[in-house]
């Protein structure tokens, strides 16, 4: 039904509130409806906090409790089923006396996947499953990889000049050349907050120097993954400073790499370089976001840029002053 995409849309709108700081949980939105009219919303709190479902109804609660058993919950994603931090929302959206839920898709995490669901149904709730659900996992992308693909979401991420290098052959201090503007610069920090980790090769570490923080804006620093196969990365490295916490992982193998962070309980991952680890990644079709930048300058000579296998789909493409910014997703999974 229309209506139904309608409140689900609504749904995921809220969800994006919620992300980052809901990591590693998921976002979900939800809505409460009575008579086409939304009475209450709610999204995710950051870790730790309420679900949305808990949100919401509280919301009703306080303004409408005498509407919340006549109406429809909507949510983005299956209420959980689980004692995990906070109690079952199932259990909550039952004892509400809510008598019909509309969820986008089901939650891909073990301890829940239809149990939550099955909950619902079990104590007589009309349940309908499935509405607008590719986009309410999309929302959830980093999520849904790590539970059903068992490793980040991995995006890759570049900057190239206008002649198609990443680096200069020579330069004259240990610290970044850089192809990008101020603001493109800035974005790429606003990426890094979004994501639980951020990994660089050890090549990239003793050439730039980086820090590999969100010094540029507001946000909770990534976990640091330096790549480091000969194990002499010295330890005053601005990589190893106390701003972040920082991961050295002495192999260049992507899966390997996918495996210890999966371990580690890290839901995505940015790439930002060099290129040679990027070349691995990309070789071993082992990425799901590609976001490149192109300048205006350029080197003549130097390191090439990566090259995108034939797995990659263009989806958008952005100008940034100067800047051009293409976003290519991984057409293969």
């Amino acid at each position: 039904m229309k209506i139904h995409n309608t409140y689900i849309n609504r749904c995921i709108a809220l969800a994006k509130n919620g992300l980052p700081p809901a990591m590693p949980n998921p976002s979900v939105g939800a809505v409460l409806v009575h008579n086409n009219k939304i009475i209450a919303e709610g999204y995710t709190s950051a870790y730790g906090g309420s679900h949305a479902e808990v949100n919401c109804i509280a919301f009703a609660k306080a303004n409408t409790p005498e509407l919340i058993a006549k109406s429809t919950l909507y949510v983005s994603l299956e209420p959980c089923s689980h004692w995990g931090k906070t109690p079952p929302c199932a259990d909550l959206v039952v004892a509400s006396g809510i008598k019909k839920v509309v969820i986008g898709t089901i939650d891909p995490f073990a301890k829940v996947a239809g149990a939550g669901i099955k909950r619902l149904i079990q104590a007589g709730v009309d349940v309908t499953v499935g509405v607008q659900e590719r986009e309410c996992q999309e929302i959830n992308k980093r999520f849904f990889t790590y539970h059903e693909k068992k490793r980040p979401y991995i995006i890759l991420k570049w900057a190239e000049t206008a002649d198609g290098f990443i680096a200069p052959k020579t330069r004259d201090a240990q610290q970044p050349v850089w192809i990008t503007n101020p603001y493109s610069r800035q974005l790429v920090h606003k990426w890094r907050s979004e994501e639980m980790a951020i990994l660089v090769g050890g090549k990239t570490v003793l050439e730039d120097n980086p820090s590999l923080t969100t010094r540029d804006w507001e946000g909770k620093n990534p976990l640091r993954v330096v790549i480091d196969t000969k194990g002499n990365l010295d330890k005053n490295l601005t990589v190893f400073n106390k701003e972040a916490e920082t991961l050295v992982i002495p192999s260049t193998d992507p899966q390997l790499i996918s495996e210890t962070l999966y371990d580690k309980g890290i839901q995505s991952v940015i790439i930002e370089g060099g290129a040679q680890t990027l070349q691995h990644f990309i070789d071993a079709n082992h990425w799901d976001e590609a976001r490149i930048f192109k300048g205006n300058t350029s080197f003549s000579e130097g390191t090439k840029a990566p090259q995108l296998s034939q797995y990659f789909l263009l989806e958008k493409t952005d100008t940034i002053l100067d800047n051009t910014l293409h976003y290519y997703k991984n057409s293969s999974i």
